[in-house]
């Protein structure tokens, strides 16, 4: 499944390669993630969220696009003041190959804003609990393997071409259901969902630019 999604949207973008009306992408930022439902809060992971896209013009103002992307998520939560165990030392890194379709809407080539979902497939996982690293991998069914998110995007003109854009996305679907317990012995099941903020640079090829209109 992995491989037939990248490869139809491999050839989707090389083939919008030779077409006068596509425009191409690349992006380059990261993310700051948490995980809703693992007991710890705050966007405090960190991520590389990089890709290539095309985009195909349907408007004089709205666009669609298609996009590959490798995006790291995850959760991280250090120890407390003087080892506190209460709070201790965990570290979740997530690894996607994404696959985002958008629609997107723009004023006056400057501001740009879109919507859609991303399809998400688990590639790498690493875990850390306590300090130390857990048996938890792609394949041992402790994550789902596939993730939907929806998409809010953003994106500024900086300079010509040149673009800032920021992100949000949200799991629709849950990645993990999880039990809890404390000393007491009390227990809690909860789902878990990637919460995405995501902050790149978008360089456009091929893209005309007409001053006047943004004036």
């Amino acid at each position: 499944m992995k491989r037939l999604l990248l490869i139809i949207s491999l050839v989707a973008i090389g083939y919008a390669a030779d077409a006068q009306r596509f425009l191409g992408a690349l992006a380059f930022g990261g993310n700051l993630t948490q995980v809703d439902g693992d007991e710890i809060y705050g966007f405090k992971k960190p991520g590389f969220n990089t890709g290539v896209a095309t985009f195909l013009p349907i408007h004089e103002k709205f666009f669609i696009s298609l996009e590959v992307a490798f995006s790291q998520k995850g959760s991280y939560q250090k120890y407390a003041p003087q080892a506190d165990t209460t709070m201790p030392y965990y570290n979740l890194r997530l690894n996607y190959v994404e696959v985002p379709l958008l629609f997107h809407f723009e004023d006056k080539h400057f501001a740009m804003i879109g919507t859609g979902l991303s399809f998400n497939r688990l590639v790498g996982v690493k875990e850390i609990e306590y300090g130390r690293q857990t048996a938890t991998n792609v394949n041992n069914g402790v994550y789902s393997t596939n993730d939907i998110n929806w998409i809010l995007d953003v994106r500024l003109r900086i300079y010509k071409s040149l673009r800032l854009n920021f992100r949000y996305a949200y799991s629709l679907s849950k990645i993990r259901t999880r039990t809890f317990s404390n000393i007491a012995g009390d227990e809690w099941t909860r789902d878990q969902y990637n919460n995405i903020i995501t902050l790149r640079l978008v360089y456009t090829f091929n893209e005309k630019i007409n001053i006047e209109e943004m004036e």
